[in-house]
């Protein structure tokens, strides 16, 4: 069954042994949110944990290590891709997905497919992206009118669980550089197939280096 469900960027800068005390303290609410997950991850204690990202290494490291303890000690399986996905339902096992060009819906639908309502175990979900890197001048690609707007509509889809703009949005706004789209929906398509009452709850979002950092916890009943 699934017992947690978020979503967590990923930039390494909000690590302590790399980004400065300075531009931490300019995504504070993101890290502090981030913490209070892995508070409610380690009251959970899952069993298994799933992990899309578009990116391996800090695509993988920086969530989790918001979200796992030291006292937790878990098994990283191959990374694999959403199409093709195995997973064997057995204690302790990190399954890294990493996602594809393929569309949105056909992520969710991949997702949602996957059947994890039949496991015995406790899942965790964690859909690792990061939004629109075009909100200032000064980010790394530059800032395009396409970033904010595509920020700001995939937030309020979300809050009302408008499946199907989230799935128009890379049309809609094309020029808006994000990078989780896929992976978020992949995990909404996994929380969609449960057939568990889910319930985004927007814990932070902030983005003083031009890209969008988005937290979110899923309530499950």
């Amino acid at each position: 069954m699934i017992s947690f469900a978020c979503f967590a960027p990923h930039p390494p800068i909000i690590l302590p042994e790399i980004g400065s005390a300075e531009d931490r303290k300019k995504v504070k609410l993101v890290i502090e949110s981030l913490k209070k997950l892995g508070e409610k991850f380690r009251k959970v204690d899952p069993d298994l944990v799933i992990i899309s990202s578009p990116h391996p290494d800090w695509g993988i490291k920086v969530p989790l290590y918001f979200l796992i303890s030291e006292n937790q000690s878990f098994k990283y399986q191959n990374y694999q891709s959403p199409s093709n996905l195995k997973i064997e339902p057995s204690y302790r096992f990190i399954y890294p997905v990493l996602t594809t060009l393929d569309s949105c819906r056909q992520h969710f639908e991949w997702g949602k497919n996957l059947k994890i309502k039949d496991y015995k175990l406790k899942v965790a979900l964690v859909a690792s992206g990061d939004m629109s890197h075009c909100l200032k001048s000064e980010g790394p690609y530059g800032f395009h009118p396409d970033g904010p707007k595509f920020d700001k509509a995939f937030i309020e889809a979300l809050r009302k669980k408008d499946l199907e703009t989230i799935f128009e949005l890379n049309d809609l706004y094309p020029e808006a550089g994000e990078c989780g789209l896929r992976s978020f929906c992949f995990v909404l398509g996994i929380l969609e197939g449960s057939e568990l009452n889910w319930q985004p709850k927007i814990l932070a979002y902030q983005g003083p280096f031009g890209v969008g950092y988005l937290v979110v916890e899923f309530n499950l009943t």
